[in-house]
């Protein structure tokens, strides 16, 4: 096991502003990790996962790849189908990320997106916090449906959640330039 120095989750819920918050720490010169990246990379043909989650949801495959929305579509709308996506990918994203970690000195932050399923080690949490009206009409402006947006909510953690496992917050309530000042204030905490 790899000794943390200063590992920092970054969670929230979908839409919150966590991949933007990400963003400026790195900008801020701060090491980080998308796991969602990572995630997409165990999923390319040449993925460790892509041949078993493809054998799982058939349904899914187009044109030889995994379409990850259709994917979303089916695993997003039943728990139990999530967590057998979970349990396929998980450990090769956390081995990637564990990888990429021996690679880090000093203070690293990794964006995932569901706190309680964290890689190994020792783990502080930093949770972006956002209404959860305003994590909706976001998502609606990207080109999610109303009801892709609560599908999702309803399989992650509430807001009251999110906030209940943080070591330190992020408020995301209004526009990006008082998100630049927020994240800029937590460096020195990191």
């Amino acid at each position: 096991m790899i000794e943390s120095v200063h590992w920092w989750l970054l969670g929230g819920g979908i839409g919150s502003g966590k991949s933007t918050v990400r963003a400026l720490l790195e900008g801020f010169g701060a090491n980080t990790i998308d796991s969602d990246a990572i995630g997409h990379r165990v999923l390319e043909p040449d993925g460790p996962a892509f041949s078993v989650v493809a054998e799982t949801w058939p349904d899914a495959l187009r044109d030889g790849r995994i379409d990850r929305s259709v994917l979303a579509g089916i695993v997003f709308s039943d728990p139990v189908q999530l967590a057998t996506l979970e349990s396929l990918t998980h450990p090769h994203i956390f081995g990637r990320i564990t990888s990429v970690l021996q690679g880090i000195g000093g203070p690293v932050v990794v964006e995932i997106p569901l706190l309680h399923k964290a890689p190994p080690g020792e783990w502080r949490r930093l949770v972006v916090d956002c209404d959860d009206q305003v994590r909706l009409q976001r998502l609606v402006d990207r080109g999610m449906t109303g009801d892709q947006v609560r599908a999702r909510m309803e399989n992650q953690p509430s807001r009251a959640e999110w906030l209940s496992e943080a070591d330190m917050v992020v408020p995301n309530h209004g526009g990006l330039p008082e998100l630049e000042v927020a994240v800029s204030r937590i460096l020195t905490h990191l």
